[in-house]
């Protein structure tokens, strides 16, 4: 065990998610940039991530091939995984660890029929199998790191037990324990106990403490994080619909968007703005068009109205001009010719201008 008095300078310290601001890949990539050639010390404590996160930080370390980790307070899962590429590991004496088989978040509701039941069953199979391939992927990474066979690892990652130190040191996790003495044992509050049963990851036997509101509030943000522990993919949503992308063919909206399809993803099509612009200028110009339409409906049938109504009077006054007795002719007929045409009589300009109003009327649609 190495002596109480601490003599590293840490360049990188990595706490809380891993994946999160604070143990980001990126920023591991930096600092090491800036010490290629130099020794790095790195301080990790951490409940652990997103796997993903984890694998990019171990090549990081081991591309650099000269990083110290030094583990402090309760790490797991995916911390462990990424200081596998450290050249040497070291732990406080006080502090624990943990491995574990990886896991997703999954969500099920609503009602399925037999093709949707099919559909989940399909999915889910394929995550296990993905899984059971991170899991040897994994194990054997622990196993290289530990000397020991794969198979011991993954038999340990299924048991998913806290280690202490101690046992850390004897399976191979770690190469040296430490004693320093500005180094407390980690303490389980309940806030951290609630976040490791929400995870899958087992609460420990050790001393507890209750956190202030202050402090809840500002560990409340590692709680959602925590939830996809070792997930380096979405949380997986079913509601009678296939994973799958398809092409949906809407034959007015494509040929607004001049497209032949649409993809649908999980039952949802996503659009630019450029092409919801084109959309919302179709349906405003039919909109104008049907408005014109309905005023030019409107005007013909007024002016059909009214010659309805016309046509009704001139049928009334034909009915009386019938009733009345002819009229007589007593004055002498000019047979010269005249320049100005015969004025017509009454009866005439009356039959006129009642077969004009029955040929507007019938030109009407």
């Amino acid at each position: 065990m190495a002596s109480n008095t601490k003599t590293n300078t840490y360049q990188l310290h990595l706490k809380g998610f891993v994946g999160g601001y604070d143990f980001d890949a990126d920023y591991v990539d930096y600092v090491l940039s800036k010490h290629k050639d130099t020794e790095v010390n790195v301080l990790i404590d951490s409940l652990g991530g997103q796997s993903s996160t984890a694998l990019s930080i171990f090549s990081a370390f081991k591309l650099h091939g000269n990083v110290n980790v030094h583990f402090v307070g309760m790490n797991a899962s995916a911390a462990t995984i990424a200081s596998l590429g450290a050249k040497h590991i070291t732990m406080d004496s006080s502090a624990m660890y943990l491995v574990h088989k990886c896991s997703i978040g999954f969500f099920e509701w609503g009602q399925l029929n037999s093709d949707g039941l099919q559909a989940l069953i399909a999915n889910i199979e394929h995550q296990k199998a993905d899984l059971d391939k991170l899991d040897a992927n994994i194990a054997q990474m622990y196993a290289t790191r530990c000397k020991k066979e794969p198979e011991a690892l993954l038999a340990l990652m299924k048991e998913g037990g806290w280690l202490t130190a101690k046992e850390a040191l004897e399976w191979g996790f770690v190469d040296e324990l430490t004693d320093y003495a500005d180094e407390s044992a980690p303490v389980l509050t309940d806030t951290m106990a609630c976040a490791m049963s929400a995870a899958g990851i087992p609460i420990p036997n050790m001393p507890t403490m209750h956190l202030t509101a202050q402090e809840q509030s500002a560990f409340a943000k590692f709680l959602g994080a925590l939830g996809q522990l070792f997930s380096n993919q979405k949380i997986q949503s079913t509601n009678n619909s296939t994973q799958t992308p398809m092409k949906k063919i809407f034959k007015s909206i494509c040929a607004i968007l001049t497209c032949e399809h649409l993809m649908s993803n999980e039952g949802k099509i996503t659009l630019s703005d450029a092409q919801m612009e084109d959309i919302e200028s179709a349906i405003s110009a039919d909109k104008q068009t049907i408005s014109d339409l309905n005023a030019q409906i409107t005007t013909l049938k007024s002016e059909k109205q009214s010659l309805t109504d016309s046509n009704t009077q001139l049928q009334a006054e034909v009915a009386t001009l019938k009733q009345k007795p002819g009229d007589t002719t007593a004055h002498v007929v000019n047979d010269k010719h005249t320049d100005q045409p015969a004025e017509k009589s009454e009866a005439e300009q009356y039959f006129e201008s009642r077969a004009n109003a029955q040929s507007l009327f019938d030109s009407l649609p």
